[in-house]
């Protein structure tokens, strides 16, 4: 392999490619390797110590322009900066995180959204065995945020289904089957301002029928003793829909494929499920489904030698720093007993994601019920996986599934 042939601003190594081989190639051999693209390129940052570096520092790795590749279109700054949590640096980060937490993750949303995963989980588990089988990344794995969504913003489920439609297509807006014949940026243009459309209505709902509802709590939060703006609100409610509908979604069907390549560890799991804490945290160790974070470095800096220019995208690849050899012992082998598990998947420091806890409930309750049912599972199909090198996802994931 040589960087000729690594090309992390593409698709196609995550769609039909091996990135797990490319990650350790950089590893190895360019750890900070600039990527160039048609519109000029970016730092790739693959090593443990080094992303873990750049969350840290948020005086130097800016996230302001915004988190992901082409984000925004046409715009060399991103247009959430400083109003969206993912896409602003401290001292107004904290303020903002704050307030988007005591609206969406206090303990009583965090009790609902147990509640709507419980329900829509158990339901779709009980469907696909009864009917033998069907499209694990469809039918069981967006259950998870629909479950959320119902207990979170209290959407109802054609909403909710609605709402997850939205966000597939903005972050697979690369991938045939969600832009059709459209052009990746108009599909991407196109989705944002559906899910801007899709927030204002349910906004302005709530706020002549309000409840304690993630939206209608942003309605009423203040930064700083000051209402937070509409934009904000817009901005950070497509942010809490985006993220927690793509990620735990892909890691569910990434997973079912992680069991499928490693048999005995899930039969080692049926087996013992008082290792189902330490699988979650392998599980996310492993797929690591949000693949890179991008940030711009505020002044001139060195990485492991390399000159690293004002103004530059640097990209932190969770997924790569997740298998470096140099902080996991036998980082190629899937291990549910890994403990410790210092993995990056949800990132770290002040950016740490705010909708972990989330993540990890969906897991245990999902993880959770596939030991209790003693789930068999097999795959009927060919399995199908996202265009896009931000989501490391599965569109389709054809099983025939029973109980044992």
């Amino acid at each position: 392999m040589t960087t000729t042939q690594i090309d992390l601003g593409g698709t196609d190594l995550f769609a039909n490619g091996d990135p797990i081989e490319a990650y350790k190639w950089l590893r190895h051999n360019a750890p900070v390797y600039w990527n160039p693209t048609a519109d000029g390129g970016f730092w790739a940052l693959t090593k443990y110590d080094d992303v873990a570096e750049a969350y840290l520092n948020t005086e130097v790795y800016s996230s302001s322009k915004g988190t992901m590749l082409g984000g925004s279109y046409r715009s060399e700054t991103d247009t959430a900066s400083g109003q969206m949590l993912i896409a602003t640096d401290p001292p107004r980060h904290q303020h903002l995180r704050k307030s988007v937490h005591n609206a969406g993750f206090n303990p009583l949303k965090m009790d609902k959204a147990r509640e709507g995963v419980t329900a829509t989980v158990n339901a779709a588990l009980d469907k696909m065995v009864a009917d033998g089988g069907g499209d694990w990344a469809v039918d069981i794995s967006l259950a998870l945020p629909t479950g959320v969504l119902l207990g979170t913003m209290e959407l109802p489920l054609d909403k909710a289904s609605m709402l997850q439609r939205l966000t597939r297509t903005m972050i697979g807006f690369r991938d045939s089957e969600y832009r059709g014949d459209a052009t990746a940026a108009q599909t991407l243009i196109r989705a944002q301002v559906d899910i801007f459309e899709f927030f204002y209505d349910l906004i302005q709902e709530r706020r002549e029928n309000p409840g304690d509802d993630l939206i209608s709590l942003l309605t009423k939060a203040e930064i700083n003793g000051e209402p937070m703006s509409e934009s904000e609100i817009l901005y950070n409610c497509m942010n809490v829909a985006v993220g927690g509908n793509e990620t735990t979604a892909h890691t569910s069907s990434y997973s079912i494929m992680t069991f499928l390549d490693h048999p005995d560890a899930y039969e080692r799991l049926l087996a013992h499920p008082e290792l189902l804490p330490t699988a979650m945290e392998e599980l996310f160790r492993w797929t690591a489904t949000n693949t890179y974070v991008q940030r711009h470095v505020t002044r001139d800096i060195v990485i492991r030698g390399q000159e690293v220019k004002e103004g530059d995208a640097v990209t932190l690849w969770n997924s790569s720093a997740n298998r470096d050899e140099d902080v996991f012992p036998d980082a190629d082998v899937f291990d549910i007993a890994r403990n410790p598990n210092k993995h990056l998947t949800f990132g770290l420091g002040r950016h740490h994601c705010i909708g972990a806890v989330v993540a990890r409930l969906e897991m245990e309750l999902l993880l959770g019920e596939m030991v209790k049912r003693g789930l068999r599972f097999r795959l009927a199909g060919e399995v199908e996986k996202l265009h896009s090198n931000f989501a490391l996802g599965i569109r389709h994931l054809p099983l025939e599934v029973w109980a044992s």
